[in-house]
């Protein structure tokens, strides 16, 4: 079958590959997107969105608990309804996934349902969802596949039916206990979210502190959070093998010699490309061991005129980091072109928030990376209860604490954990970006009482250790 011929070829629609075919198709290019079944990828349809969107419902409920410290009376023994919290979930997902599909076809892009496998350079072939086939060839390829939940090599997993966070969002009847195998980002949202909602939470996770890419004393203050809100953790701790009841029960015993059950597991360890079987090394494509693609700073691979972005090409695991491979991708696929100048993915500052109650919101190094890199270091260090906005929205659990560097005042890093951190954090971002020292910011005359005001507290001599 002779190839169809495009100007850009978009093998996976998460959001770097679905953002730069729009552009280049709504440019005039000759466009073809290929998705397996995920319309929007993986963020609208089993990650940020729907996530998030259950974790406010969760905040909402735990609101709803205090109603009389804000003077709202007759609010009392609120519960979460399963189905209702379903409806509100896939309503999200629903109404975006339909946008998406819209403003896909609306950029004049040829927009394509179907499985693909590369079979020559640059060239794929497609067994489309409602049967037949078609071979595309692109001057240019994208690649976007993605990852989903890694499921370890662990006695009795495959046949316990455990959870992951795809199929989380998916239960009919929530469970009174669960067992979360893994503490990082991903464990600790759900082991958050599960706890408020009335189900008994065991966290289990290898490392010796929660959140390992975290200070000690950060990690330390979230796992202080969880015990005093009633999560069991098991730190230094490894499963080694599950077993499921004839009740249901399920019992995972731990390397400690401890065992922890529950009426279900979740697994919580992390994401794998979804590089196996599409024949990238057949053309070319360099994959890591664990089959991360392997690309340079502008995102090109090993062959030629073959990009990757996202998840699947070891970009840091957040959407907006992918967003931002679509405008580094689309100035490099440019310059190649003879147009404009490239873009790299070298020094990129990227924030990010882990979305439990309260909030942990992170730019920039920690004190530890500050340290290891030889900068003579400084801390401002502030309890949220400080801030004038905490106090009247009522939430004045967390500490902000922000990495300095003593010579030149610059702001190297910051762990904001609080109300609202994931909206502050933006300000330090912006500061960081302009190469402000961090007395530009105490000085800045910000809204009151607004949770970003807190920053001009922090950095005041009241809060900045010696």
């Amino acid at each position: 079958m002779e190839p169809e011929e495009f100007d850009l070829l978009v093998v996976g629609g998460g959001k770097a590959g679905k953002s730069l075919a729009m552009d280049l198709a709504k440019s005039g290019q000759k466009v073809a997107m290929v998705e397996r079944a995920m319309i929007g990828g993986t963020c609208i349809n089993v990650a940020c969105i729907p996530t998030k969107t259950i974790i406010h419902s969760g905040r909402v409920l735990e609101t709803v608990r205090r109603a009389a410290e804000f003077g709202v009376a007759g609010a009392e023994n609120p519960r979460m309804d399963l189905g209702l919290l379903r409806h509100r979930k896939e309503d999200v997902v629903d109404t975006m996934v339909v946008g998406q599909e819209k403003l896909f076809t609306g950029s004049g892009m040829d927009f394509i349902l179907g499985e693909a496998k590369f079979v020559a350079p640059k060239t794929v072939e497609v067994s489309l969802n409602d049967g037949g086939t078609r071979v595309l060839r692109g001057t240019d390829v994208v690649i976007n596949l993605g990852t989903e939940p890694m499921l370890p090599n662990i006695e009795g997993l495959a046949e316990s039916n455990v959870q992951t966070s795809n199929t989380l969002l998916h239960l009919e009847q929530l469970p009174a206990s669960m067992v979360i195998l893994g503490g990082g980002y991903i464990g600790c949202e759900f082991a958050d979210l599960l706890n408020t909602i009335g189900v008994q939470v065991t966290v289990v996770q290898r490392a010796g502190q929660l959140l390992p890419r975290e200070d000690a004393d950060v990690a330390a203050a979230v796992a202080k959070d969880f015990t005093d809100a009633g999560i069991t953790l098991k730190l230094e701790a490894a499963a080694e093998r599950i077993e499921r009841d004839d009740d249901g029960t399920v019992t995972v015993s731990l390397s400690t010699g401890e065992t922890a059950s529950a009426d279900d597991v979740l697994v919580a360890l992390g994401r794998r490309p979804m590089t196996d079987g599409i024949g990238l090394e057949d053309v070319g494509v360099q994959l890591s061991d664990k089959g991360m693609i392997q690309v340079d700073g502008r995102l090109h691979t090993s062959a030629e005129g073959v990009w990757a972005a996202g998840d699947a090409a070891g970009s840091p695991q957040f959407t907006h980091a992918s967003y931002d491979d679509y405008r580094i991708l689309k100035a490099n696929i440019a310059a190649a072109r003879g147009e404009g100048e490239p873009r790299s993915t070298v020094d990129r500052l990227i924030p990010y928030t882990v979305f439990t109650t309260p909030e942990l919101a992170r730019v920039g190094m920690t004190e530890q990376q500050a340290r290891g890199a030889g900068h003579d270091v400084r801390i401002a260090r502030m309890p949220v209860s400080a801030i004038p906005r905490a106090r009247t929205v009522g939430q004045l659990a967390g500490e902000w604490k922000a990495v300095l560097d003593r010579q030149t005042g610059k702001i190297l890093g910051a762990a904001l954990r609080g109300v609202d951190a994931s909206e502050a954090i933006a300000v330090l971002q912006m500061a960081m970006i302009g190469g402000l020292d961090y007395t530009a910011v105490r000085d800045a005359v910000i809204t009151h009482p607004t949770v970003a005001e807190g920053l001009n507290l922090l950095f005041t001599s009241a809060w900045l250790e010696d």
